[in-house]
């Protein structure tokens, strides 16, 4: 396979914005990640792009950790992205966002995205924030992510590097 990302490409490390900040999912975010998806399973299948996904599926603290540790290791090697999704004032975990390639298609890549239950009403602005960081930090052309319902524009991001 070809690289996802040139060697050259700086990965952004962060996204802040008033709703919400974006920083690579890894371990250290086990228990809280946990958390926010299991007690979100049917809204997470119900929101766009993932209503035919395995995922979530049953799995014990242990075997989300060890997820984790692969989206961290995709991160490190530069083969797939994973963020998890954070309040900005109290640092709860409340989603995730994944950039993976998507092979045999026309897209350069595929995002997917999911907030917890309790925070459903920032869907759509991760979804508008995150469409809007690809097209203007990352080197796509052509990336394949779940349109959500529009809402009127928000105020400016903060893109910041770690």
């Amino acid at each position: 396979m070809d690289e996802f990302v040139s060697r050259d490409f700086d990965v952004p490390r962060r996204i802040e914005t008033p709703e919400f900040v974006l920083e690579p999912l890894g371990p250290e975010h086990n228990d809280q990640d946990y958390d926010a998806w299991i007690s979100s399973r049917e809204h997470i299948h119900a929101t766009p792009g993932w209503e035919d996904s395995s995922w979530p599926r049953e799995m014990t603290p242990d075997e989300n950790r060890a997820d984790l540790q692969r989206h961290a290791d995709d991160f490190r090697n530069r083969t797939g992205f994973t963020y998890t999704v954070l309040d900005p004032a109290s640092r709860d975990v409340i989603g995730c966002v994944y950039i993976y390639p998507l092979p045999d298609s026309d897209y350069d890549a595929r995002v997917l995205s999911w907030v917890r239950e309790s925070h459903a009403e920032l869907d759509t602005p991760l979804w508008r924030e995150v469409s809007e960081w690809l097209a203007s930090d990352w080197p796509f052309g052509n990336v394949e992510y779940a349109p959500r319902a529009q809402a009127p524009p928000r105020g400016r991001r903060k893109h910041g590097r770690r």
